[in-house]
């Protein structure tokens, strides 16, 4: 209760910019999750063969990962403000045209579409947050902002699934039911270009470090520059380790649910949800225990604590077993990515935050995008318990090398205060 009391009272006290921010995210947010949890179904659903929802993935990530970068050079020379306006109506624009079409060029080609303009937020949403916070503030508002954003996909992913059962029950075809929840999603996510609008964008100022560099460049920041860059690698470099671990296994929890169990659409999206839930509460708790042991010590316990239930989900046979064993493996390992942000933004400049972003994403994207077809092949070779048992097994080796990197490449650094 203290906490929610603390954190309304810090809601408060945002700026409206910050507050409108939040807003155009849960927006945003709900119309992505209700596509998330239907989405593969929809394919599957459509007469596509699983090999499909697989190509869908990767081409999308592909796309999303190959922007990235693109765009985060881009987001430190422009209006941030209006790249998100952007992207927020192009995602909505291209997530109905996915809900309607369903031959198997336009569903590839809007997978292309809508990782390009997906790519907008994921890059630029923590800088705008950071220009627009104090630094001091950043890790907390980093873990209140991821919450909040898993909690919004919450909201769109039980709602997704539970509307299309009703519907379903109701006398809908399945297709159908998935069609109008799919294009409610997509209305929602264009919906988040009127809050972004009404942001009032405040002057990016240059720091004097920035100046510096921009003007005479000395030496020293130079060598300031060039380690920046080396970090930023190091930490782009674990990232596609988790990348292609997650990309294994993430984007295909709902079918896994499904394949293996046979369960509803309403139970799959519910334990998705409750997924979720549980990981908004580690989020929260994270900020807690970074200033105890520091944030390092704090992502690498966190991860390493998530192991077992991974293990333990890819080879139970028991669906109580396999959903408990998944909350604590999603909430654990999900809780260390707003420290991580925290760590990223405050170890670079003012002037390369969006790239240092749009690096780590795309490592994580590039790993995500190349694993859809040897997810499928797997499944398709070892079946429905094996095949999962198998590619449990590899996600939770790259995780153990992701985090035992992380812990020897970062436990010496201490944050350099260039903002």
């Amino acid at each position: 209760m203290k906490f929610f009391q603390s954190t309304t009272m810090e809601w408060q006290g945002w700026s409206r910019s910050i507050r409108l921010f939040f807003l155009a995210n849960m927006l945003y947010q709900i119309g992505t999750g209700m596509f998330s949890v239907l989405y593969n179904l929809y394919i599957h659903e459509l007469g596509y063969p699983d090999a499909m929802s697989g190509k869908i993935v990767s081409m999308q990530s592909l796309a999303t990962a190959l922007c990235f970068i693109p765009i985060g050079l881009f987001g430190d020379r422009a209006s941030r403000k209006r790249l998100l306006v952007i992207g927020a109506l192009c995602s909505g624009m291209v997530l109905a045209g996915r809900s309607l079409f369903e031959s198997e060029s336009s569903l590839l080609t809007m997978a292309v579409l809508t990782g390009l303009f997906a790519a907008i937020f994921q890059v630029l949403a923590i800088p705008f947050l950071a220009e627009n916070i104090a630094k001091a503030d950043r890790m907390r508002i980093f873990s209140i902002y991821s919450a909040f954003v898993l909690a919004s996909q919450v909201a769109g992913s039980l709602g997704g699934g539970v509307i299309a059962d009703v519907m379903q029950a109701a006398g809908f075809n399945k297709l159908l039911s998935f069609k109008i929840v799919l294009l409610a999603g997509s209305i929602a996510t264009i919906a988040a270009f009127l809050p972004l609008q009404a942001i009032k964008e405040s002057t990016r100022t240059q720091k004097p470090s920035d100046q510096a560099i921009s003007k005479d460049i000395p030496a020293n920041q130079l060598t300031q520059s060039n380690s920046e860059i080396l970090f930023i690698a190091k930490f782009a470099a674990i990232q596609l380790l988790i990348g292609i671990g997650s990309g294994l296994v993430v984007p295909y929890l709902n079918l896994y649910f499904t394949n293996r169990f046979s369960v509803s659409l309403s139970a799959m999206s519910f334990l998705l949800s409750l997924g979720q839930v549980m990981t908004i509460i580690s989020m929260l708790i994270g900020p807690s225990l970074a200033n105890r042991i520091g944030q390092v010590k704090a992502i690498v316990i966190f991860q390493t604590l998530s192991l077992p239930f991974l293990l333990l989900t890819g080879f139970t046979n028991l669906l109580l077993v396999a959903s408990i064993s998944f909350l604590f493996r999603q909430a654990l390992m999900n809780a260390a990515n707003p420290l991580q942000s925290a760590i990223l933004i405050d170890r670079v400049s003012a002037k390369k935050q969006s790239l240092a972003n749009s690096c780590m994403q795309t490592a994580f994207m590039l790993g995500w995008a190349t694993m859809g077809p040897v997810h499928s092949h797997l499944i398709a070779a070892y079946g429905y318990y094996w095949g999962y048992a198998i590619t449990f097994s590899i996600t939770g080796i790259l995780y153990v090398t992701a985090s035992m990197l992380f812990f020897l490449l970062f436990r010496e650094k201490r944050s350099t205060a260039f903002n």
